[in-house]
């Protein structure tokens, strides 16, 4: 199971789709996942969620998926702390180095771990329909877009790699680290930098969780998302905009 070229490419995208899908099931099931949780908490004794324990319940389970989001935001930060932001970003297959520290020590794939704790906090937030596409279609994409990086690994890194494979767990990961301790140092500013739409997203569902006012959170929600969108447009360009630049030393850079 091996993500295309186009997919890989384009897998910020893919993902999209599947939560505008997610999303969009509201059209079809208009019944909200902690809604349905709440009726089947509290069954009989409150048919309409009408009172001050259906009011609590649902606030737990709001404050449940702010948390699943809040997780989601501290693993991929952690992982991304071990990687430079382009690496993240990048649309190809960055194999030139192996990253074995920090929570690649635990697991090989932190970063679509916390993909997943992603969907699961936005799941609660969906249609009962729409979370199940959302957590369904995540874990589809993820396990596609991990066999393209380990398949490319395996090709360039060899038999170091795959040792790696045997010894660190794909997606669920260890408590004990499973190789030594390497000399990579974290690099927190860019991590949190890279992902602060995530701890934005997780702020925006505390205080949703504490309202309980959908007026204030989905403006929240697609504010970050529109600034996220524009900060990674502005860092591709950018990037775009120094790979043309001629290297000092290069003819070109001696005609000026």
């Amino acid at each position: 199971m091996r993500a295309t070229d186009f997919e890989f490419r384009h897998r910020f995208w893919v993902i999209c789709l599947v939560y505008f899908l997610g999303f969009g099931s509201y059209r079809f099931d208009p019944v909200n996942s902690a809604v349905g949780l709440a009726h089947w908490i509290l069954g009989a004794r409150d048919p309409h969620l009408e009172s001050l324990a259906a009011r609590h319940v649902l606030q737990a389970l709001f404050v449940l998926s702010a948390s699943l989001i809040t997780v989601a935001a501290g693993i991929r930060t952690w992982g991304g702390s071990y990687l430079r932001a382009e690496v993240v970003q990048d649309s190809v297959v960055r194999t030139e180095r192996l990253v074995a520290d920090g929570p690649y020590r635990h697991l090989r794939n932190p970063l679509y771990l916390g993909n997943m704790f992603l969907a699961a906090g936005f799941a609660l937030l969906l249609s009962r329909v729409g979370g199940v596409i959302l957590i369904v279609g995540n874990l589809i994409v993820v396990l596609r877009l991990i066999g393209r990086e380990e398949a490319a690994l395996a090709e360039s890194q060899g038999e170091g790699y795959r040792a790696y494979l045997n010894a660190v767990p794909r997606l669920w990961p260890s408590l004990a680290p499973r190789i030594p301790k390497g000399d990579k140092r974290p690099e927190w500013p860019q991590a949190f930098l890279g992902e602060a739409w995530i701890w934005c997203f997780a702020l925006d569902g505390f205080i949703f969780a504490w309202l309980m006012n959908f007026r204030i959170y989905f403006p929240i929600l697609w504010i970050t998302g529109f600034v996220y969108f524009g900060v990674m447009m502005a860092m591709k360009w950018q990037r775009r905009r120094k790979s043309r630049l001629p290297v000092a030393g290069s003819p070109s850079a001696n005609l000026s």
